[in-house]
C-alpha cells in the first residue's frame, strides 16, 4: 500500500537581525504544546505559497508580502496518545516581509528566537534540522588575502564585519610566525564584531590559538573517523559520499561545490542547481553552495535548500 503522505506549507518569519518566530500548537491539536515554525497543511489545488499566505492569515493575523522558497523535508512522526503515525512532507519558506500584527487567533504563543539561543521547548522533531541551519548566517565568507594584499584584505574584512558578516574561513597558505601573527590579528577583529572565524585544515593550529572551529579539504573530511571535539567543525564537499560522510561524522556545515563556474577554476565541471539540490535532499546538517557565487544568487540558493551561500572575491569585492 502506497503510504499516505500530508503536505504542510511551514513559514520561517525572520527579521533582518535574523530573530526567527516559532509558535506553540494550540491546544485541542496533536502535539499541542510543542513549537514549530507556523504555517499547516496544503489543501487540493493550492500551491505550497498560497497554502502558507492562507495558513498565516488564518492562525497569526498577517499577510506575508515577501516569500523566498527554502528547503523541503519528509518526516515520519509516531504514532501517540492523541495522533496516528504519519508523514510529512514540510516544504518552507523563508518570510521576510509582512503586513499586519502578530494575533493569537488560535489561541497558540509566540516566540521570537535569535539564532542559536533557543529559550523555548519542546520543538517538534521534523523543525529541528532547520532551526540548526539557522543558527547560521547566510553568508560565509573565504578570505581572499593573496590576491587581495594584507592591508586591502583587513580593510574590506573590517568593513564586512560592520556591515554584518557573522562567519569567515581563514584560507591563507603562510609561513609561521607570520601567519601566526595574521591569525591573530584577523581573528581579535573578528571577536570585536561577535562573529566566527574558522582555520582552513589545521586542527591542531586552531585549537592551539583557541579560534572557533576548522574547515577541511574533502581529502582529510573522509579520513575522519570522528568529529574533532571542542571545534566547530566545517568541510568542503563535492559529491553524495562525501556528504554523506560529513552527516555521519555530525559536523557543523558543509560546502558543495563548485556550483556554478570560478574564476579560479574555469573550465572545472560545475554541479549546477538542479544536481546541487539533489544532492543535499534530505541532508540534515546545513549546506553552503561555493563556486562562482554573488548576493544575487541567495534566493537561488535557498530555493535549491542550501542554507546561503560560501563566497571567497564577490564578498570583498562588494565594499
Amino acid at each position: 500500500m502506497t503510504k499516505k503522505i500530508t503536505h504542510v506549507a511551514a513559514g520561517v518569519l525572520i527579521k533582518p537581525n535574523g530573530e526567527y518566530l516559532l509558535a506553540s500548537r494550540p491546544a485541542g491539536k496533536p502535539w499541542a504544546g510543542w513549537w514549530e515554525f507556523p504555517g499547516g497543511k496544503i489543501e487540493a489545488g493550492e500551491t505550497p505559497e498560497h497554502a502558507l499566505i492562507r495558513e498565516l492569515q488564518e492562525e497569526l493575523g498577517i499577510t506575508p508580502t515577501h516569500i523566498l522558497p527554502w528547503l523541503q523535508r519528509i518526516y515520519d512522526y509516531p504514532e501517540t496518545h492523541d495522533s496516528p503515525a504519519k508523514t510529512v512532507h514540510l516544504h518552507f519558506h523563508f518570510v521576510t516581509d509582512w503586513q499586519g500584527e502578530l494575533t493569537s487567533h488560535e489561541g497558540q504563543e509566540f516566540s521570537w528566537q535569535q539564532p542559536g539561543k533557543l529559550t523555548v521547548s519542546p520543538v517538534l522533531p521534523a523543525n529541528t534540522p532547520m532551526m540548526k541551519a539557522l543558527d547560521l548566517p547566510a553568508v560565509y565568507a573565504i578570505s581572499n588575502m593573496a590576491e587581495m594584499g594584507e592591508a586591502a584584505f583587513l580593510q574590506a574584512l573590517e568593513k564586512q564585519l560592520q556591515n554584518g558578516l557573522k562567519l569567515i574561513q581563514f584560507r591563507e597558505r603562510l609561513q609561521s610566525p607570520h601567519k601566526i601573527r595574521l591569525i591573530e590579528e584577523v581573528f581579535s577583529l573578528v571577536q570585536s564584531y561577535g562573529a566566527k572565524m574558522l582555520l582552513n585544515r589545521d586542527i591542531e593550529l586552531a585549537r592551539r590559538l583557541h579560534v572557533h572551529g576548522v574547515h577541511l579539504p574533502s581529502a582529510e573530511l573522509m579520513q575522519l573517523t570522528h568529529k574533532p571535539h571542542g571545534l566547530m567543525v566545517a568541510a568542503s564537499c563535492h559529491n553524495a559520499e562525501e556528504l554523506a560522510h560529513a552527516q555521519k561524522l555530525g559536523l557543523d556545515f558543509v560546502t558543495l561545490s563548485p556550483v556554478l563556474p570560478t574564476q579560479s577554476h574555469p573550465s572545472t565541471q560545475t554541479l549546477g542547481w538542479q544536481h546541487f539540490s539533489s544532492l543535499i535532499q534530505g541532508l540534515e546538517i546545513p549546506v553552503y553552495a561555493l563556486g562562482g557565487m554573488t548576493a544575487a544568487d541567495m534566493p537561488i540558493a535557498w530555493k535549491a535548500g542550501a542554507r546561503g551561500i560560501a563566497v571567497q572575491r564577490a564578498v570583498w569585492a562588494s565594499i
